[in-house]
């Protein structure tokens, strides 16, 4: 297993630890859980954003996300806060650009409102992304 250490700007303090799910391109907040926000799914949180072929159809409940950055609407902070709410939300996020405001929302507030942490990290080092 290889490891390789980044600097970041940690958004919410915690560990990390698990298998990564990685995606080279932004992370639609919003466009990605669909099916939890809209067709009501809580058992699973697969990733509804067809416009992304790395995550599409591939279950986020409990992901590490590693992405350059979020994107998407108004509506991905309560995206992000919603599927903490009902328990399949990523476990923790990790981003080569600064986090959005409206994401860094969700998580502060599902942290706070849902006593669902995560742990956000952004503004990784620039070759975050150039692993294999």
């Amino acid at each position: 297993m290889a490891t390789k250490t980044f600097k970041g700007r940690v958004v919410l303090a915690g560990k990390i630890s698990g298998k990564a799910t990685v995606s080279k391109h932004p992370f639609n907040t919003s466009g990605s859980y669909m099916e939890n926000m809209f067709g009501g799914r809580t058992d699973a949180a697969p990733c509804s954003d067809a416009n992304n072929k790395e995550l599409f159809g591939k279950d986020l409940s409990g992901a590490i996300l590693c992405t350059t950055t979020t994107v998407g609407s108004t509506m991905g902070g309560m995206a992000l806060m919603g599927v903490k709410a009902i328990g399949v939300g990523p476990e923790d996020q990790l981003f080569s650009q600064p986090l959005d405001p409206m994401a860094a929302a969700g998580v502060l507030m599902a942290d706070i409102r849902e006593k669902q942490s995560n742990v956000p990290v952004d503004m990784l080092d620039h070759d975050f992304h150039d692993l294999p």
